[in-house]
């Protein structure tokens, strides 16, 4: 029988639980959920953790640590499928196997105004117009974007550019934009035929804008109109190059998703490729927590039911393609369908293209894990250099936090605090702090105020860093000193190690000093030491995190902050004269009688904002 915590009486609680489906949260001594599972029959499921031939280290260790066990009762197994796919995103335990890959996908937006425009977008759907999408990753969209210029050339500048361009740019120059900026270049009826045939581009109906397209070119040709003839030629060749690129399948035009993995060192990546209509849309990679015990079986079984269970990004195929070592019983897709609402096949190809793009998957997958498993055992390697340079145990330092303090002339001040793990970079940690009630300039005291903010409000010293990396001389470090003692006053066996980074002869790269917090001891690891180099781009990453941040707050406060101010201009005048003009310098520079052109503001209010501007001075 495998050990057990002692506290958990499992016989008696097994004499409980009912022949039925449903799902079971296993927690420990300190109340944690620690595993989620579902069954069609919960008492049959929950028996096979209490037998003597376990053969699975994972589960003994997890058994090992149950201290109580509760079940919830569903009316079916596809429900019981739903709730513990909710309960593992809650709690997300640490003995399930649990997708990591959470990033929101890119999009092409055909934008619903006068001049449509083509842009990338990624985010909440706010803009008015029609987004074409997903794509797997941001490169997928930039060729896209590339390849629809040179076909249809649609303007894809922004509002501010197109509205203050009084002749056509570069791009018109070279035929990839029609120029609707500039009256007379092109018909509104023109424009909005290549918006529409881009649009066609974009839902793969290829045949229906060639088959339009040759109708055009013989008729130009027939009119002797034989420059645009040869331009219509060479859309219809490169749509035609388009057409065979894209499309795999002729025969069939089922929407398939073909998932492949490989596992490495306790890793596994599932590669997914997008079939859609024939097209081949692109694929992505999904890492998954997991340990050597589980076999692969599990793992993409796990990451099927997690990933449909969620919306799928790329929609809802109609089959799975998955390698026959895989293969899963019928009920598994009968049951996922049922919770999902789609319809759901499994498929297992023997031959033909569909198992050469599992083979092409299998590859991308093994590449995708080879490259992330030598950056972490690189930055692993840099931790253990880091933790030797500074004479600590293996494994001591699990989380590092680095400050920066960025403003122009004292103006507008922010502080950033990046935070590395073990694995490197941890960007959803990141913070920006705003930096207020501080003199212009006073860079200690900005300091000072965003370490208070950051360790004396903390709840516990669990999710404080065992090193903290300051941007600064010594009077930064004082701050830093001050605030960490406090700090220790709260939380007594809290002990940071701090480290100053202070910039070298002529603020050159490489020459950086390193002095320690208390004694001011100064390190020099030499510019080719790991240690030293993940001190560097810890360093780096604050600094491009604070000056990012620093100027993108202060370019958006020089473009409205003068309009702000003026008495009778609100949101939307502020907005109209922005477009009519493109930005701050050309209202400054616009006459009275230009300014009273914008609809809504009339001779009176831009007699006022002439007035408070040109008393304000220009940019």
């Amino acid at each position: 029988m495998p050990s057990c915590n002692s506290i958990f009486d499992y016989s008696s609680f097994l004499k409980t639980v009912p022949d039925l489906p449903g799902v079971y949260r296993m927690y420990n001594s300190a109340g944690n959920v620690i595993y989620v599972g579902k069954a069609k029959n919960l008492s049959n499921r929950l028996h096979s953790y209490f037998v003597s031939s376990l053969n699975s280290v994972k589960t003994r260790a997890l058994v090992g640590n149950i201290a109580s066990i509760e079940y919830t009762v569903t009316p079916s197994e596809s429900d019981a499928l739903i709730l513990e796919q909710n309960l593992i995103k809650e709690y997300r335990p640490h003995y399930n196997i649990l997708l990591r890959d959470d990033k929101s996908y890119p999009y092409i937006l055909v934008t619903k105004e006068k001049y449509p425009r083509i842009v990338y977008h990624r985010g909440p759907q706010k803009i008015k117009g029609t987004y074409y999408g997903p794509y797997p990753n941001t490169a997928a969209v930039k060729e896209s974007l590339r390849l629809l210029q040179t076909v249809f050339p649609v303007r894809q500048c922004s509002n501010i550019t197109f509205a203050s361009r009084s002749r056509p740019c570069l791009l018109y120059q070279v035929k990839k934009c029609l120029g609707p900026c500039v009256s007379g270049l092109v018909t509104d009826n023109e424009y909005l035929k290549c918006v529409n045939m881009t649009e066609l581009f974009l839902k793969g109906r290829y045949s229906d804008i060639i088959e339009q397209q040759i109708a055009e070119m013989t008729e130009a040709s027939e009119n002797c109109d034989f420059e645009r003839a040869a331009v219509l030629r060479d859309r219809v060749f490169a749509l035609r190059k388009v057409q065979e690129q894209q499309v795999i399948d002729d025969d069939s035009r089922k929407d398939s998703d073909i998932i492949s993995i490989d596992f490495l060192s306790g890793s596994a990546c599932i590669n997914v490729i997008f079939l859609r209509d024939g097209q081949l849309k692109g694929s992505h990679n999904f890492f998954m927590m997991c340990t050597a015990e589980d076999v692969l079986n599990e793992i993409i079984r796990s990451f099927i039911e997690q990933y449909y269970l969620k919306d799928p990004s790329f929609g809802y195929p109609s089959d799975i393609v998955l390698d026959e070592k895989y293969k899963f019983d019928d009920s598994f897709c009968a049951v996922l369908s049922e919770a999902s609402g789609h319809n759901l096949n499994a498929v297992y190809p023997q031959r033909g293209k569909m198992l050469k793009l599992l083979s092409m998957g299998e590859e991308n997958a093994r590449e995708a894990l080879a490259s992330r498993m030598k950056s972490a055992q690189l930055q692993r390697e840099r931790i253990e250099d880091l933790e030797k340079l500074f004479s600590l145990e293996k494994g001591t330092v699990k989380r590092m936090e680095c400050y920066d303090i960025s403003h122009t002339f004292g103006e507008r001040t922010v502080a950033s605090c990046v935070v590395f793990g073990r694995d490197g970079p941890e960007v959803s940690k990141y913070r920006l702090f705003n930096i207020k009630d501080v003199k212009a300039g006073d860079d200690f005291a900005a300091m000072k105020q965003v370490l208070e903010r950051r360790f004396l409000k903390a709840e516990s010293a669990d999710n404080l860093p065992d090193m903290v990396f300051i941007d600064g001389g010594d009077g930064q470090m004082s701050q830093a000193e001050d605030v960490i003692n406090r700090c220790r006053e709260i939380f007594a066996d809290y002990n940071p190690l701090i480290v100053g980074v202070s910039k070298g002869e002529g603020r050159k790269h490489g020459l950086e000093t390193l002095h320690m917090g208390y004694t001011r001891e100064c390190i020099n690891p030499g510019d080719n030491s790991a240690a030293f180099l993940l001190i560097q781009h810890i360093r780096d990453e604050s600094h491009r995190f604070a000056i990012t941040n620093h100027r993108r707050q202060r370019s958006s406060h020089k473009i409205v902050s003068r309009l702000e101010q003026i008495p009778g201009v609100g949101k939307q005048k502020r907005q109209d004269l922005l477009n009519r003009f493109g930005g701050i310098k050309e209202v400054t520079s616009a006459s009275r009688e230009e300014i009273a052109k914008v609809p809504g503001i009339g001779e009176k209010l831009a007699g006022v904002i002439y007035q408070w501007l040109h008393n304000l001075g220009t940019e």
